[in-house]
């Protein structure tokens, strides 16, 4: 959760839970009673107030929308302490729905009011305010001192970033360039940000977004587990309460929800429904909206995390024609600088703050980088890191077709695990994503009469990686459900599934979609296992049609690249690769002759 606060948030037994300590700035009595609040305009600093990082002084603002619906939006300031008033800096943005005083997903125990501490370790390890950066965390509507109903990033929320962006533009100590900063919720508005092609925004920076947010709650028509928990935990936020100390104006916004209880029923039934072509999701297809933006953009995205997925990934950095830089790898949903309990980075890149800072000194300031950093740097399946132009890059695109046969959707994962309320936001949710033993039974045996059937290449003549989206084609002989499933197959059977998606079937005929992105590293003589099936899983909550589904004329698409070309850079062996293999991994005895090459071109 990477709260810098005194709040730890967990899922358990499928709820949001809290567990504050109360014990936040651990003060003396006197101090507490001293301490300094910025509602009245005047700027408050860290001496004043511990909760104001070092070398700040805060400020609370509030500002108009940008749709002419009357919201109002709060805005948290951090100028550097040392400047004058007025004096004119570079402004990096974040906007999220984590911002209140009181906490990010729940109360923190805080003692006094102040500004969220969500970001403090950008602001405190990137040495923003001693580099003469402002930084401004602007509430979505809804949330913390905003007005409004929440949009679920809809056209109300993206208002709030061209409000947002244009405002801190606009500031008399403002430059005219603005950055955007986030991860997770306030990542995917940085990516509005850049659909909106603004002037004023010069850069962006979204670790670990959602690239449409239908995906988060739906797969191709079949829902996730958290398609009413997810919504009902953010109006758990929504509703989190104003601080004692905080002003008047602030709590009357903050109550906002409460007194508006459509807000919070409409948020339950609003994202209902399953069709991406809907004119709500459309609204929302963020990848689509990337088409002709330019904004300089700069992503993380774990390949295997089980949180903010990489689907639509592609079609997003497809669509956006400006300069791009990436962090690709192994890792679940963590910051660039994240670390574990012994001090290994999680997604094992050092120099996360550096990086961004030259990012934004490029874009922000117009200060050529002393350091040529990668444009994308990628952390392979082996744990193997490298540097690309771009990503992916292709030695061979092909179309592997694959057998026929036939499954009964019967739904092979317990009803308990299909039912699973998924009570999550975007900071919140399940860490890893293991196969159940019902899956890996069900992989082991590979019965083509039962849940699925599978096809297999051929060795892999030497060292591949599949890259990009694998897409898949069939055609069905009914109505039901669909899961495929690629494995990196060993010599000796242990199999790893490193990619997975489902689809409703909604009648007999042909029906195409996407896998996740992905970046996995076959050895010599391995080969690709392509599984068939019922959705035996309960990473979604299908409903199986019980009928014999039979599949014919199935090509899996795929692009593969030569690793015997790739140009090394630095960066350790995520650890939650290690975690996820073990989670993922089975022993298969009943692998079959290879149907189709896996292959790489020479060239």
């Amino acid at each position: 959760m990477n709260i810098r606060g005194k709040a730890s948030t967990a899922v358990a037994a499928g709820a949001l839970v809290t567990i504050a300590t109360l014990t936040a700035g651990g003060l003396p009595a006197a101090a507490q009673a001293g301490a300094a609040t910025a509602a009245a305009g005047d700027p408050v600093t860290h001496e004043e107030n511990p909760r104001v990082p070092e070398g700040a002084a805060w400020t609370e603002e509030y500002l108009p929308t940008s749709d002419n619906s009357g919201v109002e939006l709060h805005a948290d300031v951090l100028r550097p302490a040392h400047l004058p008033a007025e004096a004119k800096t570079p402004v990096i943005l974040s906007v999220g729905p984590y911002f209140a005083h009181a906490g990010q997903t729940g109360p923190e125990g805080w003692d006094r009011v102040g500004p969220s501490a969500r970001f403090q370790d950008f602001i405190d390890g990137a040495g923003l305010m001693a580099r003469g950066y402002t930084f401004v965390m602007v509430d979505l509507r809804g949330f913390g001192g905003s007005t409004g109903c929440l949009d679920w990033v809809g056209p109300g929320e993206q208002a709030d970033v061209r409000a947002a962006i244009e405002w801190a533009a606009s500031r008399p100590w403002s430059t005219g360039k603005v950055g955007m900063y986030g991860k997770s919720y306030d990542a995917v508005t940085g990516l509005v940000g850049n659909n909106l092609k603004l002037k004023s925004l010069k850069a962006v920076v979204a670790q670990e977004p959602v690239w449409d947010m239908y995906n988060y709650l739906f797969s191709n028509k079949v829902p996730r587990p958290n398609v009413t928990g997810t919504p009902e935990a953010y109006n758990s936020i929504a509703t989190l309460p104003s601080m004692a100390d905080d002003s008047d104006r602030y709590k009357a916004n903050a109550a906002y929800e409460a007194s508006h209880p459509e807000c919070l029923s409409d948020n339950l039934t609003n994202n209902n429904n399953p069709d991406p072509r809907s004119a709500y999701w459309s609204a929302r297809d963020l990848a689509a909206q990337a088409a002709g933006t330019s904004t300089p953009l700069f992503v993380t995205q774990g390949f295997i995390e089980p949180n903010t997925k990489p689907e639509d990934m592609e079609v997003y950095l497809d669509n956006h024609r400006g300069r791009e830089r990436g962090w690709l790898g192994q890792w679940e949903h963590v910051r660039g600088n994240d670390t574990d309990a012994n001090g290994r980075l999680l997604q094992g890149r050092a120099g996360w703050f550096d990086e961004v800072m030259r990012f934004y000194d490029q874009y922000l300031r117009g200060t050529d980088p002393s350091v040529t950093d990668p444009a994308y740097a990628i952390e392979d399946s082996l744990g193997h890191w490298r540097a690309q132009k771009t990503w992916p890059v292709t030695a061979t695109s092909y179309d592997a077709r694959l057998s026929s046969g036939r499954y009964v959707d019967n739904g092979g994962a317990s009803a308990a695990a299909r039912a699973d309320d998924g009570r999550w936001d975007m900071e919140n949710a399940p860490r890893i994503e293991p196969l159940s033993g019902t899956e890996a039974n069900a992989a082991k045996r590979g019965d083509a009469a039962v849940t699925s059937f599978w096809t297999w290449s051929t060795p892999a003549p030497q060292t591949l990686r599949i890259t990009g989206t694998p897409r898949i084609r069939l055609n069905a002989s009914t109505s039901g459900n669909v899961m495929v499933r690629l494995w990196d197959v060993a010599p000796d059977g242990t199999a790893t599934m490193f990619d997975e998606n489902v689809a409703l079937l909604e009648n007999r005929g042909p029906i195409s979609f996407d896998l996740k992105s992905t970046d996995w590293t076959f050895e010599r003589g391995h080969r690709l296992g392509v599984q068939i099936g019922t959705i035996d899983s309960g990473r979604w909550r299908d409903v199986p049609s019980g009928h014999t589904i039979k599949v014919s004329d199935a090509r899996l698409s795929l692009d593969v690249q030569a690793p015997r070309f790739d140009v090394p850079t630095q960066g350790d062996r995520s650890p939650y690769l290690d975690q996820y293999l073990a989670a993922n991994t089975t022993t298969l005895g009943n692998v079959g002759p290879g149907t189709f090459p896996l292959r790489v071109s020479q060239g």
